[in-house]
């Protein structure tokens, strides 16, 4: 069954919903930080399957949508941004962002490791790397043909794809439950007053919301998104090749601290519930669309080293990100959200490292530094050094 964009969006929402029911009910969900829409895209993913191994029945979701969606949350995020923030997470972003380079090698060399312990080549063991798990399916889509013709890797596209499957899933469960036992283990507290960079708090979730505040966000997303539509080819003429959800990102940074400077008796209120609400909403639709198109039965032809080779990854990173990163960024609550986000960056993809930090931050409060610096370094900056990585580990192994 082909589902039109209509009808992916209406299943999207009821799984949401759906989602959102769960972890009210269970008190496990919430006091983990399960991001909702994980909760009901992942047993929705399951439902289908089942659907297809019992009765041969496959439902394919219009994701023209999700795309979308994916931009309208980036540009929220960018507009969301003041320089001081910046300035603020510059020290941040440098520090993880080293740390994240690291860890491409030691996820490359992890995989390469227990594949050659199993008796496979040391290229094989790169797609249970950071070629699918920082690099996400858009990553392992571009580089496995490459594998396929001058490495003969003939299943490398179902082996990257199942992998990186398997990294959004376990990304999206595990980071909420570290920064949980961060936060509690050392009796962390949020000391910022600001608005939640995206949703509401578990205890106040009927924000005051206006039509003119509604009106005035969508005007500005508008704006945003405009500009960064014509700065995309301005860029491809001078080399400069960036997913469109970047160049959203950025041109929200320049609009806000931009236009206060030029126009200040304009009223520019971006950090305001209405801004983000359509934040919270175009990330959980987008996950859950995400999630709930997700091909789970893909996982069933693992390999027994694939296998091992994601379980080794998930503890060490799990690891990496208690006693490396959380003390990197200095022992702090804003670093306990960035290690929920950089642990689902690790295995999955930018929009689960930023719905981990939701759901961390909906119930222990904000940490809007978390929600410019984990975004940058998983958006622009990982995916030009994981390239460089993939690039030099090839050269080696050949």
């Amino acid at each position: 069954m082909n589902l039109t964009p209509r009808q992916t969006i209406i299943v999207a929402i009821l799984i949401f919903f759906l989602g959102k029911f769960i972890n009210r009910k269970v008190a496990f969900f919430r006091e983990y930080n399960i991001p909702e829409p994980v909760t009901g895209g992942i047993l929705a993913s399951i439902f289908f399957w089942v659907l297809y191994a019992g009765f041969n029945f496959e439902v394919n979701f219009h994701l023209f949508t999700r795309d979308i969606l994916l931009i309208v949350f980036f540009t929220t995020v960018g507009l969301s941004a003041r320089f001081k923030t910046l300035k603020d997470g510059g020290i941040a972003l440098v520090l993880l962002l080293v740390a994240a380079v690291i860890y491409l090698v030691m996820q490359n060399l992890a995989g390469v490791s227990v594949a050659r312990m199993m008796g496979q080549s040391g290229i094989f063991g790169l797609l249970g790397g950071s070629l699918s798990l920082s690099g996400g399916h858009g990553t392992t889509i571009a580089w496995a043909p490459k594998l396929v013709e001058k490495y003969g890797i003939s299943n490398a596209m179902e082996v990257g794809v199942a992998c990186a499957t398997f990294g959004l899933v376990i990304g999206g469960l595990i980071g909420g439950p570290i920064a949980h036992f961060l936060i509690k283990r050392h009796n962390l507290q949020s000391h910022s007053h600001a608005h939640l960079t995206v949703g509401f708090p578990y205890k106040d979730e009927a924000p005051k919301i206006d039509v003119n505040s509604f009106l005035f966000a969508i005007l500005i997303l508008s704006l945003a998104i405009g500009l960064a539509i014509q700065l995309k080819p301005l860029l491809i003429r001078v080399g400069i090749d960036l997913p469109d959800f970047v160049i959203c990102l950025f041109s929200g940074i320049v609009l806000t601290n931009l236009i206060p400077l030029v126009l200040p008796r304009l009223h520019w209120s971006v950090g305001s519930s209405a801004m983000a609400l359509i934040a919270d909403l175009s990330l959980g639709l987008f996950l859950t669309i995400s999630l709930m198109s997700l091909q789970l039965w893909t996982l069933l032809g693992l390999a027994a080293p694939i296998i091992v080779i994601l379980l080794v990854q998930t503890a060490m990173i799990s690891l990496f990100a208690v006693f490396v990163v959380f003390r990197l960024l200095g022992k702090s609550y804003d670093a306990a959200v960035m290690v929920s986000g950089y642990t689902g960056l690790a295995l999955g993809a930018t929009p689960t490292a930023v719905a981990n930090m939701t759901a961390v931050t909906e119930r222990f409060g904000p940490a809007p530094k978390a929600f410019i610096v984990v975004p940058l370094v998983g958006a622009f900056f990982i995916d030009i050094a994981n390239a460089i990585i993939i690039e030099f580990f090839l050269r080696w192994l050949s």
